[in-house]
């Protein structure tokens, strides 16, 4: 709904003072971003130089060829060695960042009324916590380096097949990508129903065998092993389901990715094959 999208904004948003206290690594990391995506998109096209030019071998002109193979382990270890580079630069940033938002929510807890914690749900709570603590990772991560930096290489592939090819490819590649990014929200709208039951549902299941055993000298007192046992039982069996539900839904979103970039490089390995076969392309 809106109104749940407003809030999970604002929810990503408060984020951002945590990361910006550490601006000087935030822009540093983003250079060694930079220079990792540009020597992911020069790879193939040194790959390509080297194919060509081993295509007549001779003496004379092997001294070329080897430069660019040169070159292209050097972008191959740039990609991965910047990438590192950025991750081991960011690893502080991260970690303040999730220490901040967990102090902050360990005050919020404190600050609450006697009745809030005379109704306390001590396992679905700490269940809670330690999830909210893994989705700061994701989504700092998500955020900063995935979206913008992916959009950012998918315009600088889509460039230099539009300037040196048929503009075709760059035309299937965006094509291609517009279906992705369309079928992947359509569908993890759709799956969020799944994963949310199956939070709900885990987080239940945690409480009632948290909250049973620390009351354990009540339960002992009224005989109710039984009974607690036995609501334990069904909320794990709907845990059970939702994971499953939510498994299956994962597999159709992979599935689905799949095969549309399937469809998407294959149409272009058939448009390269005709120019090969037309002596258009090398």
């Amino acid at each position: 709904t809106p109104h749940t999208s407003v809030n999970q904004w604002r929810a990503a948003w408060s984020l951002f003072p945590y990361v910006w206290q550490y601006k000087n690594r935030v822009i540093v990391a983003f250079g060694l971003l930079f220079c990792a995506k540009l020597a992911n998109v020069s790879v193939p096209l040194v790959l390509k130089e080297i194919v060509d030019r081993l295509q007549h071998p001779s003496a004379e002109a092997l001294v070329l060829p080897l430069v660019f193979v040169v070159i292209y382990g050097l972008l191959r270890f740039g990609n991965t060695a910047f990438t590192e580079l950025r991750d081991a630069l960011f690893a502080r940033v991260l970690q303040r960042a999730m220490r901040g938002v967990i102090h902050d929510v360990f005050q919020h807890l404190h600050a609450q009324s006697l009745r809030f914690h005379l109704e306390r749900r001590t396992g679905g709570l700490a269940v809670d916590i330690e999830r909210g603590a893994r989705s700061i990772r994701f989504l700092i991560n998500f955020t900063l380096f995935n979206i913008g930096p992916t959009l950012l290489e998918i315009l600088m592939v889509a460039g230099v097949l539009f300037v040196k090819y048929d503009p075709w490819f760059g035309g299937i590649t965006l094509m291609t990508l517009a279906v992705y990014i369309a079928y992947t929200v359509l569908i993890t709208n759709w799956r969020l129903q799944h994963r949310r039951a199956m939070n709900e549902a885990d987080a239940t299941a945690n409480s009632r065998a948290v909250d049973s055993l620390l009351n354990y000298e009540t339960v002992k007192y009224f005989n109710n092993e039984h009974y607690e046992a036995e609501r334990l039982k069904l909320d794990l069996k709907r845990a059970e389901d939702a994971s499953v539900q939510s498994e299956i839904s994962l597999a159709w979103l992979n599935a689905g990715q799949s095969f549309i970039i399937a469809v998407g490089v294959t149409a272009m390995m058939a448009l390269a094959a005709q120019g090969v076969a037309n002596k258009t392309m090398t």
